[in-house]
């Protein structure tokens, strides 16, 4: 009850008011494994696996290089916003002018724990070569899992049982 009270509180979240930053999302990230610590203790939360979807692998990846844990699962992650914004508006130059990042393939790069990157190969939203991409730059022990046929928003179902026997045998 305590995570969920948080949880509304963040900026841009559900009914909560104002807009979501990247900073802001970091903080939260921080936010809420604090409050995990305070209901699991340090010791606690250096037990738990962080795992990140879409825009929240970026949180979780960034997460990683901030606080101990045993594992890091990125599910469908883009290379950056940078990256993004080229693939969907090639011929705008407005790369230099973003102030969001999210450089998810950099930040990986200095995570020190196993990596789990799951990526749909008929992804609409974030192209499956931009997960192999993260992949590449994330360093070992770690692991890449296709989810055959999956699209953005549908892998734990197109996935099946072979989605969540990667998760357990990665947790």
């Amino acid at each position: 009850n305590t995570v969920r009270a948080y949880l509304k509180q963040q900026k841009g979240y559900g009914r909560s008011e104002g807009s979501p930053t990247e900073k802001g999302t970091y903080l939260d990230g921080e936010g809420a494994l604090a409050l995990l610590g305070e209901k699991l203790g340090a010791e606690g939360v250096k037990k738990i696996i962080l795992f990140g979807r879409s825009l929240g692998a970026a949180v979780a990846a960034e997460m990683a290089t901030r606080f101990p844990s045993q594992g890091l699962i990125l599910e469908s992650p883009f290379v950056s916003i940078a990256e993004m914004t080229r693939l969907y508006f090639p011929l705008l130059p407005i790369g230099p002018l973003l102030l969001t990042r999210y450089d998810v393939q950099a930040t990986v790069q200095k995570v020190t724990v196993p990596v789990l990157v799951l990526h749909g190969d008929y992804d609409s939203v974030v192209p499956f070569e931009q997960g192999k991409t993260v992949f590449a730059a994330a360093p070992e022990p770690k692991k890449f899992f296709t989810i055959a046929g999956a699209d953005h928003n549908d892998t734990y179902v197109v996935g099946g049982e072979a989605y969540y026997e990667q998760l357990k045998e990665f947790i």
